[in-house]
C-alpha cells in the first residue's frame, strides 16, 4: 500500500525518497513517479522533515526505526516519524518512547481501505500521538486519505483499528 500512498504525495508536488527492502519495487515507483531512491531508512530519513513507513508488522517497524541504519538514527530533532504499519500498540508506544528520548516525534498512524483505497488516495487514518505532529503531518496525510482523524496519545490509533 505505501506504493500508491507515496505515490499520491508525490503527485500532490511533495518531495519523494523512497526506499524498499526490494530494490525492484523502489525502482518502479521511480519509473511511474518523481522521486529518489534511497538505499536505507537512514538516507531517507536524513533530510526529511516528515518520515513515512508502511511495512508488514511489529519486526519490521523495529528494524524500519531502529535496525542497522535505521531511521531514527538520521533523523534531525524535530522531525515526524509517522507509521502506517499495523502493528502492536505495545511496539508503537516504545518506539514512540525511544523516538522522544532523540527529540523525535513519533504517529502511530494505520490505514483502513486496502490497496483499492490507497490507489484510489481515500484510505482512512487513525492518528495517535502528539497533536502537534498530527497537525504537521496531516496535510501530508491527506494526499492520500480522506478521512484522517487524531485519536490520542501514542497507541490508540492502532488500538481504534483494532475495534
Amino acid at each position: 500500500m505505501g506504493y500508491p500512498m507515496a505515490g499520491h504525495l508525490a503527485r500532490a508536488g511533495h518531495h519523494v525518497t523512497v526506499f524498499n527492502r526490494n530494490r525492484r519495487k523502489a525502482e518502479d515507483w521511480l519509473n511511474d513517479f518523481p522521486g529518489c531512491l534511497a538505499e536505507t531508512p537512514a538516507e531517507v530519513a536524513g533530510n526529511a522533515d516528515v518520515v513515512f513507513a508502511c511495512v508488514g508488522d511489529d519486526p519490521d517497524i523495529r528494524q524500519v526505526c531502529l535496525g542497522s541504519s535505521g531511521a531514527f538514527d538520521a533523523m534531525q530533532p524535530g522531525s515526524v516519524f509517522v507509521d502506517h504499519t499495523t502493528c502492536s500498540a505495545q511496539v508503537v508506544r516504545e518506539l514512540a518512547l525511544e523516538a522522544g528520548k532523540r527529540q523525535l516525534q513519533f504517529l502511530d498512524a494505520p490505514v483502513s481501505g486496502g490497496q483499492q483505497g490507497a490507489e484510489k488516495g481515500v484510505l482512512t487514518v487513525m492518528v495517535g500521538g502528539e497533536p502537534s505532529a498530527f497537525e504537521r503531518a496531516r496535510p501530508l496525510i491527506q494526499s492520500y486519505a480522506r478521512a484522517v482523524t487524531h485519536m490520542g496519545e501514542s497507541g490508540t490509533g492502532q488500538l481504534t483499528k483494532m475495534v
